[in-house]
């Protein structure tokens, strides 16, 4: 079956966008492909900083022929519906359709068969739409052009089209269509310096060995590769380690077409700057990367750069350019730093009094005091020196205040910690200034020092507090304020530390703090404990682990210790892996249901304990003290936090439960027989509550 092959050549495209770009127009094809009948076999689209390309192989030669029974009205029906099912159906008279018979009567029926097109005019269709509706976050008009009532947006000026269809034995055709004057056709053009003149293709094998010869590799995950082994062995050549960046790989392969690695080198002095911020300079300004000392582990002063162009003089005038801009770029950066460390962190802190944090939460030194004191609180709580935290909470924000920061605000928090350890703090205190910020995604690392923890969880429950305070809460996709990532934050830090902290209280006590009071003070404490489950489920479900248990055990009410609740849905989940759990949750399904059916029918609920006096049956009386020696014991267990050992004694409850159903009649004829039975059922599902609920789990 033939292929398509399509490329869209044009100035630079911007880095961060040509991933995106050709996953949209892989996408927007072979969609609008399958739509139209033409269901192919693989697709694959490229991109480079001057094109977007795609190959879409296997796709069938014409449109499948369609043949369709379209319902008219009834025989002798009125005249205006007849001649608009006529006209509807293109049949010239009703003698070309013909009749069918049903139930309601006699009806006409017209067969109308359409014979598939050639796929090649298709897609001539369509390409041409694809190309003007193309989703760019940004776009220009250029030239000429743009004066024309619609003419082309696009994300660069756009030079040439090139669209074959043909099978691969046989010479391809142009699919040929035109976009705001550019006319497709079979040229296309190589690398800008090293090959620039005009390419014939044919197809996409054809296409892009004549790239490769003319400069231009044209998939970028193979750029990626050539990029990180050719930096990887050209700085193990001089004995250093490439230091990896995935972003930074990402964004150069977006720069180049033919990658050509380099090294510079600056001045060592500028090593007596925090690595953090030689890196983010270099990164920054020249996308460069920095290498290190095997021996050592810290940066030597080389970086590689990664160029777009095969150099005469072997790149020398590349470097040199780039280390010119680097030593400048440090040598600011070097200032920024030591004109930091003359002024202390503390003596920073006076100019927060003037910067508004929220017009309704009030400036950012209130916010620290606000820190500060409920740091103070959770110092004990997670077993911190309430010293060490105040002084933390006290220091954590001011390196925001710094030039360095300023410059790069990536390594706020990190410079803080530099700054404190330079003007003599407690290293923990030094440490909570960079990792309160932490974790900030689920990547990210959990500090694990009980000062950093305090301070980390005093922050991010006085946001949540907040601006909860000011019912400015998520919503939808909208989170202006991150909210859902610092509820994760507190979340890891409880459970990763294997922390024990009421929710409810730290909630309730961090609102105590705000200067804006809001008017239902209980109803906050619990929509935030709601908004945590909602977070814990995600954090679950990510792990692998089942959402609905989350439900299960939050719908007992008061439960607000995340790591025993973390510690419950972990045994909850082993026990309904195992034959006993399943049995008896379906069992306490099929109680739930029969109770809820006859609540529903008798407006009331079966509430109380059965009377003994009314079992009959061998089957009821040893439920009944199945029932009273697992409720025990389960509670028991849960009482000792051994939720383990409550799923063991949940295990216990099967037996009687199955037998119950298989041998007894839940709505006897006898009232009272029946209204104790369902006391019964009740029970049940008073037992099971000893560890959840289960009629919030999932069958």
């Amino acid at each position: 079956m033939p292929d398509l092959l399509l490329e869209l050549f044009s100035e630079e495209i911007p880095a961060r966008m040509q991933a995106k770009a050709a996953d949209d127009l892989r996408r927007m094809v072979t969609d609008k492909l399958v739509a139209e009948g033409l269901v192919y076999e693989g697709a694959k689209a490229f991109a480079t900083p001057r094109r977007l390309a795609l190959t879409v192989h296997g796709i069938p030669a014409r449109q499948p022929d369609l043949k369709e029974e379209r319902r008219g009205p009834r025989v002798g029906g009125p005249e205006p519906a007849i001649q608009g099912f006529l006209k509807a159906t293109g049949l010239a008279s009703l003698s070309e359709a013909k009749i069918q018979s049903d139930k309601k009567g006699d009806f006409y029926i017209a067969l109308i068969e359409k014979p598939g097109r050639a796929a090649i005019d298709v897609i001539a269709e369509i390409l041409p739409v694809i190309i003007r509706t193309f989703p760019w976050p940004k776009s220009m008009r250029w030239g000429e052009r743009s004066a024309k009532p619609g003419s082309l947006n696009w994300v660069r000026p756009l030079h040439a089209i090139t669209a074959t269809f043909g099978l691969e034995t046989e010479e391809p055709d142009v699919v040929k269509f035109s976009v705001d004057g550019i006319e497709t056709g079979e040229t296309t053009y190589g690398h800008r310096f090293l090959a620039p003149a005009a390419i014939n293709v044919r197809r996409f094998e054809d296409y892009e060995a004549k790239l490769l010869d003319a400069k231009v590799v044209l998939d970028a995950e193979r750029r990626k590769d050539s990029i990180l082994t050719d930096a990887k062995q050209l700085a193990f050549a001089q004995g250093f380690e490439l230091v990896e960046d995935q972003n930074l790989l990402d964004e150069v392969a977006g720069l180049v077409e033919w990658p050509v690695v380099l090294m510079g080198s600056f001045d060592q002095e500028f090593l007596s700057i925090p690595a953090e911020v030689i890196r983010a300079t270099i990164r920054n300004n020249q996308k460069c990367f920095v290498v290190s000392d095997p021996k050592t582990g810290k940066l030597a002063s080389k970086f590689i750069l990664i160029a777009n162009i095969e150099a005469t003089d072997g790149g020398k005038a590349i470097v040199s350019g780039n280390e010119r801009v680097i030593r400048a770029r440090l040598s600011d950066a070097k200032f920024f730093y030591e004109t930091d460390l003359k002024t202390k962190l503390e003596d920073r802190l006076p100019k927060f009094e003037q910067i508004v944090f929220h017009e309704k939460l009030g400036t950012q030194g209130e916010r620290i005091k606000r820190i500060e004191r409920l740091a103070a609180e959770i110092a004990p709580l997670v077993g911190a020196d309430v010293a060490k935290a105040k002084r933390a909470a006290h220091l954590a924000k001011a390196d925001l205040l710094t030039e360095v920061v300023g410059e790069f605000p990536e390594v706020q928090g990190l410079m803080g910690k530099y700054y404190a350890l330079a003007q003599g703090e407690d290293t923990s205190v030094a440490a909570a200034c960079e990792e309160h910020y932490k974790p900030q995604g689920p990547a990210d690392r959990v500090p694990t020092d009980s000062v950093s923890v305090a301070v980390a969880l005093a922050d991010k429950l006085d946001t949540l507090a907040g601006f909860w305070a000011i019912d400015e809460k998520p919503t939808g996709s909208k989170d202006p304020y991150a909210l859902r990532r610092a509820a994760l934050g507190v979340i890891r830090l409880i459970a990763e530390n294997a922390l024990r902290l009421s929710l409810l209280k730290a909630a309730a006590s961090a609102l105590a703090g705000l200067s804006v009071k809001p008017t239902d003070t209980q109803k906050i404490p619990n929509d935030l404990l709601a908004f945590f489950a909602d977070r814990l489920k995600v954090q679950l479900r990510e792990q692998g682990a089942r959402h609905d248990l989350v439900d299960a055990v939050f719908a007992l009410g008061g439960q607000d210790d995340l790591l025993m609740i973390v510690r419950r849905v972990e045994a909850l989940g082993k026990f309904l892996d195992s034959d006993d759990g399943k049995n008896l949750l379906a069992g306490t399904k099929r109680a739930g249901n029969i109770l809820s059916i006859e609540e529903k029918k008798d407006k009331r609920t079966f509430d109380g304990a059965p009377d003994a006096a009314l079992y009959s049956l061998t089957e009821e009386k040893a439920l009944a003290k199945a029932i009273g020696e697992v409720k025990a014991e389960a509670s028991a267990a849960v009482a000792k936090e051994d939720f383990a050992a409550a799923m063991s004694a949940m295990a216990k409850l099967r037996p009687p439960v199955d037998a119950f159903f298989d041998k007894v009649r839940v709505n006897d004829e006898d009232p009272k027989v029946r209204e104790n039975r369902l006391k019964l059922l009740n029970e049940i599902r008073s037992a099971t509550r000893a560890v959840a609920d289960f009629s919030k789990i999932q069958d």
